[in-house]
């Protein structure tokens, strides 16, 4: 947005009603965020790498946690059986 082809960023800022330092800080901004790919889980800004490993470490943990539930039945019907 700081520029357009064949447009100045100091005529970009002007339609905009904005400053053209105003324009130059957001595109400064825009470069160094967009490399982040953000997302949004949680309602919290995550990259998209570390958006991909908390989904990743959220289904291990349900997997582990159904892991150990099946286990516990499994030892309590055993103990049952010994009684």
């Amino acid at each position: 947005m700081a520029s357009l082809p064949g447009r100045t960023a100091v005529s970009v800022a002007k339609e905009l009603g904005i400053s053209a330092q105003q324009n130059r800080n957001w595109k400064r901004q825009f470069t160094r965020l967009s490399d982040k790919q953000f997302n949004t889980l949680d309602s919290v800004d995550y990259s998209k790498k570390e958006s991909e490993e908390l989904r990743a470490l959220r289904r291990e943990n349900k997997r582990l946690k159904d892991e150990m539930e099946f286990l516990k039945k499994v030892s309590a019907y055993f103990a049952k059986q010994q009684e």
